[in-house]
């Protein structure tokens, strides 16, 4: 009998860890999905500001200093949007929900390595013109 009451207690205690380990990821992961989204609004509203400038400025030639920076805020948040959808893997419950993270997480991968590599060639294009990328 005494067996039987420990291996219910163990069980509920299991149970009930389990449950609050699962609500404070699922609470991490929305928070991390929040600082993305604002640093994508930061982004935004930061290269709007200054394409708003630009139309101002007679000078401007193009727009990549604007491009560049919209491109740094945006892999920056994927890179916190890659990180709460890896913590979605540690409690998603189905092969289902896992396949689905898996692919959310390439195709967010893919955009920040190719965000990153526009800007990696943007940045050496300006240095071999002898200009900065705030010039262009």
């Amino acid at each position: 009998m005494f067996a039987m009451f420990l291996f219910l207690a163990e069980e509920t205690f299991r149970v009930a860890a389990e449950s609050t380990i699962i609500n404070i990821v699922l609470w991490l992961k929305l928070a991390i999905e929040t600082t993305g989204a604002v640093i994508i609004g930061i982004g935004v509203m930061i290269a709007v500001y200054e394409f708003a400038r630009s139309l101002f400025s007679p000078r401007l030639k193009s727009y990549n200093r604007i491009r560049l920076t919209l491109a740094r805020y945006l892999a920056l948040a994927l890179e916190f949007q890659l990180g709460a959808d890896i913590l979605s893997t540690a409690i998603a419950p189905s092969w289902e929900q896992i396949g689905k993270l898996g692919a959310i997480a390439i195709i967010r991968t893919a955009l920040n390595f190719f965000l990153t590599h526009e800007m990696r060639e943007e940045s050496e294009k300006a240095q071999t013109d002898g200009t900065s990328p705030a010039d262009s």
